[in-house]
């Protein structure tokens, strides 16, 4: 497999990430945030069964760590992956996808950020990055009244939460096998959303039915296709390139939002989400002389669901 073909699968890894932002909008339809959280995670650490199972006499199962640590790792990243989750399923309900993709993929930002307080150099070009972004959040998110929306207030806070969870994984990365990792915090995040489900909202079996494609979505092609396909494209694709190609979900759930939802960007929001963008490539671009960084930046494989 070459460059281009690498290439195309984490562009299609990209696609499938940015509309599964259209998937949980409209699954909402019919199930509480919380359902279908708890359901689509558990589908999807499901998915990974084949692949823990192929890989289980290979050389990527012999990572340092053992299964306890695994199991320890995933619980503590299943904890933040639910809350960063949770905050993006919900604030989709009173947010379009596109705006919430935008606002979720500020993490690329906040990750070399957050490096600060663990003693990580952050260069100029990540302060310029920051300020694109903040300046283009502000265009896509405030209003005349200068308050942020709360769906899209959600999705802010819970782009912290998927920056820590980066950050996370890329601690234990090169410790623990990561598949077993993704597995454990799947299986964590869809038990937590469940449990509150079944407190706070009505689980019928005709809503589940109404939602099953967009579940089956964002649970089998979301997690697990898209999974394979990141793993199997960046086999033969340098991190920053992956970084940068994956970003670019963000433009894909604009345009699911736009064909498929009927969303619409005004001129203003049109701007912050270009100016948003052109943040995130920044920031990614650098990394292409900062080889450690980007191994930090693109650990995010294994939690990732947008």
């Amino acid at each position: 497999m070459g460059a281009l073909q690498s290439n195309l699968l984490l562009l299609l890894a990209a696609a499938i990430w940015g509309l599964a932002f259209v998937a949980q909008r409209v699954g909402m339809d019919h199930v509480g945030p919380f359902t279908f959280n708890g359901v689509r995670f558990l589908l999807g650490s499901l998915s990974l069964l084949p692949m823990l199972f192929y890989y289980r006499n290979t050389k990527r199962q012999t990572t340092a760590g053992n299964s306890g640590d695994a199991v320890r790792a995933g619980i503590l990243a299943g904890l933040i992956l639910f809350t960063a989750a949770s905050l993006q399923q919900i604030g989709l309900i009173y947010t379009t996808a596109g705006k919430a993709a935008f606002i979720t993929c500020l993490y690329i930002v906040l990750v070399p950020i957050l490096g600060l307080f663990l003693k990580q150099y952050v260069s100029l070009t990540t302060w310029i990055s920051a300020m694109l972004a903040i300046i283009g959040l502000y265009l896509l998110c405030v209003k005349e009244s200068f308050s942020i929306a709360y769906g899209d207030l959600l999705q802010l806070v819970g782009s912290l939460f998927w920056a820590i969870h980066i950050l996370l994984i890329g601690y234990y990365a090169n410790r623990i096998n990561v598949l077993l990792l993704s597995f454990y915090q799947f299986v964590t995040c869809g038990v937590l959303s469940l449990g509150i489900a079944l407190w706070s909202e009505t689980i019928a079996v005709e809503g589940l039915t109404g939602a099953l494609i967009p579940i089956l979505y964002g649970g089998v092609v979301s997690v697990g296709v898209a999974y394979t396909l990141q793993v199997l494209g960046q086999k033969y694709s340098p991190p920053s390139h992956a970084a940068i190609i994956l970003s670019m979900e963000t433009v894909f759930a604009v345009i699911g939002g736009f064909f498929l939802l009927g969303e619409r960007l005004g001129f203003q929001e049109m701007a912050g989400c270009g100016l948003m963008l052109a943040g995130m490539l920044l920031t990614q671009l650098q990394s292409i002389q900062q080889p450690a960084a980007e191994i930090v930046m693109t650990e995010e494989t294994s939690g990732k669901t947008g």
